[in-house]
């Protein structure tokens, strides 16, 4: 009898051991190469082993990992002022991860109602097909009953309506509502990108009621759709943001972004995090943060991204019978599958291709930002062959 794997039994993992990455590479222990267009989901912004990245990990290495907040912490100060200079936002606090970014945004809110004496105003406004994290109140947040089930009751204060439904999220409104939460791009719900218009309606529905609106940018943010960060797009600003994946280029960070305001009521002790704005993370997010600000990086994503658009569109029209829609923004991109989308992802693996799944049997390409044209046709010709490889099996089962 097999020996019991001694790891929790939550994921099911392809069968793929990388050593090592370059780029928009990884490489197997056995030196396959494959091309990563999931970038860790959305995650590697500036690709696997960037030099001014590892140099600025390294350097830090040999001087302190970790102080606690208990202490300032310079990196921290300058990453802050850098992401207040480019954004909406004037105060800032850093976490681990997007999960605890958006717990930040989520309490950040609710204390804010509380502080100006409404206390009762706890509901946060959500929308079907969200995913805002794994932790009890963000699987409550995103509502979606497969990562509810099991975990008991679902935690109080999260009202969920119709994404896109204006008069949905009109008519949930209520005396206890604190605050609407939106991805301006939903990810894991299947690249299905908000209009401009409905951005722009629900930042008017809450300065017409006291509300916050939050955005959870840490699948969009960080120059994924093209700007630095989506809600750009509809020229909105929210009062409350969170982020994370790329902005760590691979390295666990995320940041809770807010207006002075929206954060007036985070006193002292009201929040904290042990590891969070660590210097290590300072060291690298300020690295990244280097490159993605350079003049011409956001109008390369955006070149690029209209290559992909292209190819995509061209193997839309050539294998309907296999790829259904193509959807998203920037280089976060959706392939809906005509056919259950775990036979295409199996096929893009085959052509050494990496990509993500998602909800609505979409496939997610989510290459790093630094991804190049030339390297955007190769993975196309990927996706290509493996197009061919799903039509040729379904011919050979209904032959």
């Amino acid at each position: 009898m097999a020996e019991a794997a001694p790891l929790y039994d939550t994921y099911s993992r392809a069968p793929l051991r990388f050593e090592r990455g370059e780029g928009v590479w990884l490489i197997t222990e056995s030196g396959e190469r494959y091309l990563d267009f999931g970038a860790g989901v959305a995650v590697t912004s500036v690709g696997h082993g960037h030099p001014h990245v590892v140099c600025a990990l390294k350097d830090q290495a040999d001087k302190v990992w970790h102080l606690s907040n208990i202490y300032e912490i310079p990196g921290q100060e300058r990453l802050a002022k850098r992401l207040t200079d480019a954004t909406f936002a004037e105060k800032v606090f850093f976490t681990n991860s997007g999960a605890e970014a958006l717990e930040c945004a989520i309490k950040t809110a609710r204390r804010y109602q509380y502080s100006k004496g409404h206390p009762e105003r706890f509901h946060i406004i959500t929308f079907e097909g969200a995913f805002h994290g794994r932790t009890l109140a963000t699987i409550a947040a995103g509502g979606q009953e497969k990562y509810l089930e099991g975990f008991g009751p679902k935690a109080p204060g999260f009202d969920q309506v119709p994404f896109g439904d204006i008069e949905a999220v009109r008519a949930a409104i209520t005396d206890a509502t604190a605050a609407i939460l939106i991805e301006p791009v939903q990810g894991e719900g299947g690249v299905r990108p908000a209009t401009n218009e409905f951005m722009k309606a629900l930042r008017q529905l809450c300065d017409e009621n006291g509300l916050l609106l939050i955005l959870d940018e840490v699948q969009t943010g960080v120059g994924r759709t093209g700007k630095l960060f989506a809600h750009e797009w509809a020229g909105i600003t929210p009062d409350i943001m969170a982020v994370a994946k790329g902005i760590g280029g691979g390295f666990p960070l995320g940041a809770c972004l807010a207006t002075a305001e929206a954060a007036s009521g985070m006193k002292a002790g009201t929040h904290g995090s042990t590891y969070g704005g660590n210097p290590l993370a300072m060291a690298v997010g300020n690295a990244v943060l280097d490159i993605i600000l350079e003049e011409s990086f956001l109008q390369h994503v955006n070149d690029v991204a209209l290559v992909f658009r292209q190819g995509l569109a061209s193997l839309h029209d050539r294998f309907p019978d296999v790829i259904e829609d193509i959807r998203g923004e920037g280089l976060l991109l959706g392939v809906k599958a005509a056919v259950p989308s775990a036979e295409l992802l199996q096929a893009i693996r085959g052509a050494n291709l990496l990509a993500i799944p998602a909800g609505d049997n979409v496939i997610r390409l989510l290459p790093p930002l630094v991804v190049t044209a030339d390297e955007a046709r190769e993975g196309l010709a990927r996706l290509e062959r493996a197009a061919e490889s799903v039509r040729a099996s379904k011919i050979k089962k209904t032959a």
